[in-house]
């Protein structure tokens, strides 16, 4: 071999080295980096992470989860005055005129209209007995129906007792 060729090859050789160290530097480092910075998660993402993998139920034992129980339930009757509907009014009027009263007043699904005929019946069993079919529904032996609450969740049970008691009031 010439002195050129073995000159080239020691630099070369060099060179190659140098090239091995610098990536295996780089790779070093960004096994360092890779570790050390926490992964980016965009907010939507992470939302619909805990959605998705959130409990269906809560689980509460013992004096702490008795508390959490007692909270949540505290919360639920908050936020279910806060959507009373209608504004919480106890005008029975109010609310039939906006609620009751689209079936009430034509007798749709075999409802009873405004005629004391038609509520003979219905008054014998008790207003207890009125009361509680209107909160939770009832599906009448001649195929009449009333949903709970006349339909409307938003209703407070005090809201659909002053109803009763107006169209009671009222009728022909």
């Amino acid at each position: 071999m010439r002195n050129y060729d073995l000159e080239f090859l020691k630099r070369f050789s060099l060179v190659i080295v140098f090239l091995a160290a610098v990536t295996l530097a780089l790779i070093v480092l960004a096994a360092f980096l890779h570790r050390s910075l926490p992964d980016e998660v965009a907010p939507s993402a992470q939302a619909r992470l805990e959605a998705r993998i959130a409990p269906a139920g809560a689980v509460y034992a013992g004096a702490t989860g008795a508390a959490a129980q007692a909270a949540a339930q505290a919360a639920a009757l908050a936020a279910a005055s806060a959507n009373a509907a209608y504004g919480g009014t106890l005008d029975g009027k109010v609310i039939y005129d906006n609620l009751c009263g689209a079936c009430h007043t034509n007798g749709v699904g075999l409802a009873p209209t405004l005629e004391r005929g038609k509520w003979a019946a219905r008054i014998g069993q008790g207003n207890d007995t009125l009361y509680r079919h209107a909160i939770e529904g009832f599906t009448g032996a001649d195929g009449g129906i009333m949903p709970p609450k006349g339909g409307n969740p938003g209703l407070t049970d005090e809201q659909v007792k002053a109803t009763v008691d107006w169209m009671l009031g009222n009728l022909k």
